[in-house]
């Protein structure tokens, strides 16, 4: 591979680093603000006959239920109180994280994409300098 070469590779793999890593950094700053406030609860669980429900006071001295889903009613089976996350202004839904995975999932995308666009700039500059 020619000096050229090299270099161009790793000018490109710099910029695509930098400027993807960027773009889905902005995304996952809308994710996050799509995402809302989940605010942490003690909910009282129960059986229905349509499944398992929560229930709990919200901060505003409302009450929430929500139908649990299948794999948050797996992981929460045998209990009856449980520390959940619901969202401000619905009563609909809970989960047990206060963020939301899919904005995790992209910004650490975000961050090694950046990182990999760092590493590419550094290593053009090593070898920019030794062959000077």
């Amino acid at each position: 591979m020619s000096d050229r070469t090299l270099d161009a590779v790793l000018e490109i793999f710099g910029w695509a680093g930098f400027g993807l890593g960027a773009l889905l950094a902005l995304v996952a700053v809308v994710l996050y603000l799509a995402d809302g406030t989940w605010l942490p609860v003690r909910a009282l669980l129960e059986d229905s006959p349509g499944g398992r429900i929560a229930r709990w006071f919200d901060a505003d001295g409302g009450v929430g239920s929500a139908h649990l889903s299948h794999d948050l009613d797996h992981a929460l089976a045998g209990k009856d109180e449980a520390d959940v996350f619901y969202r401000r202004g619905t009563t609909g839904h809970v989960r047990l994280t206060r963020g939301s995975p899919i904005v995790r999932g992209v910004l650490l995308l975000a961050l090694g994409l950046i990182s990999f666009g760092m590493l590419a700039l550094v290593a053009s500059g090593i070898i920019l300098f030794a062959r000077g």
